[in-house]
C-alpha cells in the first residue's frame, strides 16, 4: 500500500475490498451504503448480517436531515464522530446531555443513569428528531418508553448500544416494538455489538445519502 493515497482513494478501496467480501447480500440501495459504512468504520462483516431497518428507516431519516431535524445522542463520542460540516449543511442542531450538571444532579437525586435523563431532555425540545444511542443501554429503553407511554413520535432512532448488560436485550425490544408502532423509523442490530462509532457512521451515511437526494 502507498502511504501517499489521499483519503478519498483509501475509502474507495476500502469499500471495493468490503464489495468484494461481503458478495451477495440481501440490503437494498439504500440500505447498503449504511451497512458499508458500519463495517468500514468498524471492520467487522457480522454487521453485514445483523444489521436491521425498520421498513420507514431510511427514508424517514433521510427526510428529517434534508429538515435540519435536531440530532441528541447518548455520548459526546457519538456526537464527536458526525461530520460536521454535513450537518451544517443542512442546519442541523447537534446535542449530547449527559454530560449536562442538571442532568447529573437531577439523574443522582432520583437514582436512575444520566443517559436516561439525558434521552427526556433531548425529547423535550421540538426541534429534536434523531437519536442516536451507541453506549447506553437504559437510553435506548427510555426512548422505547417515552414512545409507548409518552407518545413521543421520532423521526429516526438509531439504536447501537453496545455491551454485556442489556444491550442485545435493548435493541431486540427496539425491533418488537415495530409490531405496535409500524411506522416507527430506527436502525439497529442484533447482539452486543455496537458502539458511538458505528452510530455515528450510520449517521454519516445518511447524511451523505441526503446529499445527494438534495
Amino acid at each position: 500500500m502507498s502511504v501517499h493515497l489521499r483519503p478519498e482513494e483509501i475509502e474507495a478501496r476500502s469499500f471495493a475490498m468490503i464489495e468484494a467480501e461481503v458478495g451477495a447480500h440481501p440490503w437494498s440501495a439504500v440500505e447498503w451504503p449504511v451497512v458499508r459504512r458500519v463495517i468500514h468504520t468498524s471492520a467487522d462483516f457480522e454487521y453485514a448480517r445483523s444489521m436491521v431497518f425498520s421498513s420507514t428507516a431510511i427514508a424517514a431519516g433521510v427526510a428529517a436531515l434534508a429538515r435540519g431535524r435536531g440530532i441528541v445522542t447518548d455520548t459526546t463520542m457519538a456526537l464527536a464522530g458526525i461530520a460536521k460540516p454535513r450537518l451544517a449543511r443542512f442546519g442541523i442542531q447537534g446535542s449530547c446531555f449527559v454530560a449536562d450538571p442538571e442532568v447529573a444532579q437531577k439523574a443522582s437525586s432520583l437514582g436512575i443513569t444520566r443517559s436516561i435523563l439525558a434521552m427526556r431532555k433531548g425529547a423535550a425540545d421540538p426541534g429534536n428528531g434523531i437519536f442516536v444511542i451507541g453506549n447506553a443501554p437504559t437510553a435506548l429503553f427510555e426512548l422505547i418508553r417515552l414512545i409507548r407511554e409518552e407518545h413521543m413520535r421520532p423521526d429516526l432512532i438509531v439504536g447501537l448500544p453496545v455491551g454485556f448488560v442489556g444491550a442485545a436485550e435493548s435493541k431486540a425490544a427496539l425491533v418488537e416494538l415495530e409490531r405496535e408502532f409500524p411506522d416507527l423509523p430506527f436502525i439497529t442490530n442484533r447482539g452486543r455489538k455496537g458502539g458511538s462509532n458505528v452510530a455515528a457512521a450510520v449517521v454519516n451515511a445518511l447524511l451523505i445519502l441526503a446529499e445527494e437526494n438534495s
